[in-house]
């Protein structure tokens, strides 16, 4: 058996995050039995780099599998690009020593959140619309205190199975698009929920809600409640992993 990585991007819309579910469609779940139909119906799994949930996109996913040994890497891809549905895009197919592993050999991972100001039908789906004016250098200024490594247990979903809420993170920052803008940030790992509910803090900071000094006092709550509700999902994108 051969080690490989399959790179990936998908549309979130209709899925119910990453990971497989018992009764909800998972991408996960998607490219499993495709890949499985392609081995005689042979159970085959796939680890992916991490997970995202419903409603999250994914610009670049990485996932490992073992397989026999592939002879044409640009077939399979080609084979499963054709068995996908239209939301599920293989991007890239290689061989990886077989002691890679796609979420615990990650060292870095950034995700994107896009944000419209102007109504529109084309990419409603694909970014938040958001028609107040928002103060970008606050939010910035705010953004930079979030880099280092710290406590995020303000900004993660209760009642997770995570040994530590202790992140990395080596830059956060945001940046007007074409449409926009959108927020940048990039952590060796990330808890549940909490790009989302820092977005939605620094959206808070972008209106005056609350002041760009009190995310430090947010910090050291290690209070969700303490913090500001997360942003919807639609808008938010697994941008890059790297590997060292």
């Amino acid at each position: 058996m051969k080690r490989y990585f399959i790179e990936l991007s998908y549309n979130g819309r209709n899925f119910f995050g990453w990971q497989r579910q018992p009764n909800d469609r998972s991408i996960q779940e998607e490219i499993e039995t495709a890949i499985t139909k392609m081995h005689s119906n042979q159970t085959i799994k796939v680890v992916g780099c991490g997970r995202t949930d419903t409603g999250v996109h994914a610009q670049n996913f990485i996932l490992h599998v073992d397989l026999p040994e592939v002879s044409d890497l640009e077939k399979l891809k080609f084979k499963l690009n054709r068995m996908l549905t239209a939301s599920i895009a293989i991007q890239q197919i290689y061989e990886v020593d077989c002691d890679m592993h796609a979420r615990f050999s990650a060292t870095k991972r950034t995700y994107r959140y896009y944000i419209h100001h102007h109504k529109n039908p084309f990419n409603n789906q694909l970014s938040w619309h958001v028609q107040h004016k928002l103060d970008i250098d606050a939010m910035n200024h705010t953004a930079e205190q979030l880099i280092g490594t710290k406590d995020f247990t303000s900004f993660s979903k209760l009642h997770t199975d995570v040994k530590t809420n202790i992140c990395t993170v080596f830059h956060a920052f945001w940046k007007q698009s074409e449409e926009g803008l959108y927020f940048e940030i990039c952590a060796d790992r990330f808890l549940r929920n909490m790009v989302r509910a820092i977005v939605g803090t620094l959206v808070d900071v972008g209106t005056k809600k609350i002041e760009p000094q009190s995310i430090n006092q947010i910090l050291a709550s290690k209070n969700r409640s303490a913090a500001s509700t997360s942003v919807p999902a639609h808008g938010l994108f697994l941008w890059k992993v790297e590997y060292q």
